[in-house]
């Protein structure tokens, strides 16, 4: 294998895997952004490797609110309190910085939103979801969030329209609580696709879901790689948009692999700006793009490739895996097109069927996703890698909080 190449992602602080003909693939990685990956043996087993989250942020840096006594020598008047309150008061006063921040996790990805959670410092908002017989949801949160800067985690992912609902009723329900701001974390943004009319009478759901969150009395949108940058757009109030790929490439620097022999694809023409974008960061990588015409939707014909794959390693880049046709058909056409290897990477791992047969047919080398959406233990198959995006959710979260910029982030 050729020499180590140089990434513009950082280093990550340690890497090892094994061949893949041994009995144990796994593999142990650590980064600043990502904080946990799963490798399985087989399509129902896995490892699961944590790793140390470093210097977590500070909610309580700043210094507890203190009452003036009668030595002070300011001429203000003193104020005097009950014995019963000055315990309240005091409490009150050496919580209030950490209880300014909540998190409340709604039922679609509670394992993210207890990562996020951890690399925050937090515990958890208490929060009750339930179903009633007919199918309605009630939520009731436990605890105060009267005066707080509230942070709601909750995927749009399958089943979409059940936890869309769920996010607009958590919503209206801190706004009734009299919650300071409410922003909706949203690793996955649903009915994203639908950001366009490209027939004649067709809805724009994406500019609808924006109109429900923004009515439900959301102050702000924290999303995670949107399908499309004009959806950002449709939103009224401040949207915060999150790119995942730094995690994604963050991991593929650990890759032993010539800068010469790399090249991004993207799987069709709408997603050039994504794998440009990629390619640029990944050591300045060239750029392939597959040329395909959809008769339907989820059913994708690749018609051509334009640019050169002969004797190199492929890096598919789209922003999610739905039935994977065309990821699938993409990767067929680069190994007839002479591609030494196929990568598969993407943020939202939504694998509707016949997704997991398509990708574990031996197409590709890899597939590498994130945890925006929870992965199901029958959904894993021996090629899939998910890299966890809970410390950079996190760092947004506590940079939005505290009034600093996120675009540095990813810069």
């Amino acid at each position: 294998m050729a020499s180590s190449m140089t990434f513009s992602s950082p280093k990550p602080a340690s890497f090892c895997s094994s061949s893949s003909s041994s009995s144990s693939n796994c593999a142990y990685y650590s980064s600043r952004l990502s904080c946990r990956v799963y490798v399985p043996n087989g399509p129902r087993s896995r490892h699961t490797v944590r790793c140390d989250l470093g210097e977590h942020v500070n909610v309580n840096g700043k210094p507890p609110i203190t009452s003036r006594t009668s030595s002070d020598s300011s001429s203000s008047p003193i104020i005097t309190f009950p014995k019963f309150l000055e315990s309240a008061l005091q409490n009150s006063a050496n919580s209030k910085t950490s209880s300014r921040l909540k998190l409340f996790s709604g039922s679609s990805n509670p394992s993210l939103s207890k990562e996020v959670a951890r690399y925050l410092g937090l515990e958890p908002g208490k929060i009750n979801i339930k179903r009633f017989a007919d199918g309605e949801i009630y939520v009731q949160l436990q605890e105060s969030v009267r005066g707080c800067d509230v942070y709601l985690l909750q995927a749009t992912c399958p089943p979409a329209n059940e936890n869309l609902m769920e996010l607009l009723v958590m919503i209206d329900a801190c706004r009734r609580a009299s919650a300071k701001t409410i922003t909706a974390v949203i690793p996955y943004f649903g009915y994203g696709r639908a950001d366009r009319k490209t027939e004649g009478r067709e809805s724009i759901a994406a500019k609808l879901v924006a109109n429900l969150i923004t009515e439900a009395g959301a102050n702000r949108v924290l999303a995670c790689d949107i399908h499309s940058g004009q959806s950002m757009g449709y939103f009224d109030i401040p949207f915060d948009h999150v790119y995942c790929e730094p995690v994604i490439l963050d991991y593929l620097a650990s890759k032993t692999v010539h800068s010469n022999d790399l090249v991004v694809v993207s799987p069709d023409v709408g997603g050039v700006a994504r794998a440009r974008a990629f390619a640029k960061k990944l050591s300045d990588a060239p750029l392939a793009i597959v040329d395909k015409r959809r008769h339907g939707h989820n059913v994708a014909e690749v018609m051509n490739l334009i640019g050169d794959v002969k004797g190199k390693v492929a890096v598919m880049v789209d922003d999610m895996i739905d039935t994977a046709g065309t990821i699938a058909k993409g990767a067929e056409l680069l190994q007839q097109e002479g591609a030494r290897e196929v990568y598969a990477c993407c943020t939202h791992a939504v694998f509707s069927p016949p997704a997991i047969e398509r990708l574990s047919s031996g197409l590709f080398q890899e597939v590498i996703v994130t945890n925006t959406i929870p992965m199901a233990e029958k959904n894993y198959f021996p090629q899939l890698t998910v890299l966890s995006i809970a410390n950079l959710l996190g760092e947004t979260i506590w940079r939005v909080h505290d009034d600093c910029s996120v675009s540095s982030i990813f810069q």
